[in-house]
């Protein structure tokens, strides 16, 4: 028996669990089969295979071609990877420029603020209070010098999600190229591409039930790009070192079965998002960050105003919820996301990210509702 058994776990935007068939495929990879997949003998040679499968694995979740997978230690390699690489093939002779959004994860915004310091033009567009981009402002700065869109799939403090085809469309009309991070949409919802024609697209396993530490992104063949990483020409020489095999076994069978069980994933998710949104909504005040817009069927961001939710996070207790982007969770400040949207530093200092997975049940929901009606009653009294 689990000593974790007792953990509720809504914190699946910063990471989930591993899916036990994903580590099943992994073990004989860190135990029986841990040859290099460049060596030369039977046992590599096993090894380059089952890699080579698992690319495919993950090609099809996206409708791409397995040659246009790289893989990586994550999502933030892979858009430092991506961008810089863009800049670092790009002409010259002019000043190149970036677009970008304001409520971007950190790992946009802080690789933009370092290609700023080396020259590049970053355009930082404002969203509306829905947390959609305003096409129309993408317009008004868009120009023939932008090397690069760089636009989120969906939100990973609120879910919502962008017209990633449309931006598309309208970047490739100026000759820009076109990014987006899809880290919390791929494996969750469909992601085609093709469909979104794309030029490179970026993702991360951990957010979908395959181990940390593994990730990647795609890229049309026919777009040139500089490698960050340089040494044995691995990847294609897109990106050199010696591959993580346990981690790409991992990623590919969890792309399987995402591919496979993930309408069914979708609605059992959605049902418990619903129940748990109309229970909280309930109390007095609350109101959903982002709810006017699309938004992924796993993620809520909650307000409950005049409640700070570092202290609210603190008396749940047992309870995994966010206060916004793990990966700020240290920073006392409000989410950038939240107060790009018009919410006030009060609202966003007060509102909770519930982040949910297949693995969570109508009985946590339930128990999660009723703690946290508890504790706000207390609390006014």
């Amino acid at each position: 028996m689990s000593i974790y058994k007792d953990y509720i776990y809504l914190d699946n935007a910063s990471t989930t669990k591993i899916d036990d068939n994903v580590l099943s495929a992994m073990i004989p990879f860190m135990s029986e089969l841990y040859a290099n997949y460049s060596s030369s003998h039977l046992m590599g040679k096993k090894v380059r295979n089952e890699i080579a499968n698992a690319r495919e694995q993950v090609a099809n979740l996206l409708n791409a071609d397995a040659n246009e997978i790289v893989f990586t230690s994550g999502a933030t390699e892979s858009i430092n990877a991506v961008l810089k690489g863009i800049v670092t093939n790009s002409d010259k002779s002019k000043k190149p420029q970036i677009i970008t959004v304001a409520t971007e994860h950190s790992a946009i915004l802080s690789t933009c603020k370092f290609l700023e310091e080396i020259g590049v033009e970053v355009v930082y567009l404002p969203v509306l209070q829905s947390g959609v981009l305003d096409i129309a402002n993408l317009k008004n700065v868009i120009s023939d010098r932008t090397l690069v869109v760089s636009v989120m799939l969906a939100n990973n403090e609120t879910g919502v999600i962008q017209n990633i085809k449309g931006i598309t469309k309208i970047a490739h009309q100026y000759g820009a190229l076109m990014m987006t991070d899809a880290t919390q949409a791929v494996g969750k919802i469909p992601v085609d591409v093709k469909d979104l024609d794309i030029d490179f697209l970026v993702f991360s396993g951990h957010k979908f039930h395959a181990p940390k530490g593994i990730g990647g992104f795609y890229y049309k063949q026919e777009n040139k790009f500089t490698p960050l990483i340089h040494g044995g020409g691995q990847e294609n020489n897109k990106r050199s070192g010696t591959l993580n095999t346990p981690g790409i076994i991992g990623i590919g069978k969890c792309a399987e079965i995402s591919l496979d069980k993930m309408d069914q994933d979708v609605q059992k998710i959605k049902k418990l998002r619903d129940r748990l949104e109309q229970e909280l909504l309930s109390i007095e005040g609350t109101f959903i960050n982002g709810y006017s817009a699309e938004r992924l069927h796993n993620i809520t961001n909650i307000c409950f105003p005049n409640i700070e939710a570092d202290f609210l996070i603190g008396t749940l207790r047992n309870i995994c919820v966010s206060n916004g982007s793990a990966c700020h969770s240290e920073l006392i400040e409000p989410s950038h996301v939240l107060t790009e949207m018009g919410v006030s530093i009060s609202d966003a200092f007060s509102s909770i990210r519930f982040s949910l997975s297949k693995y969570n049940t109508e009985e946590e929901i339930d128990y999660t509702v009723r703690k946290i009606k508890e504790v706000i009653t207390n609390f006014q009294k």
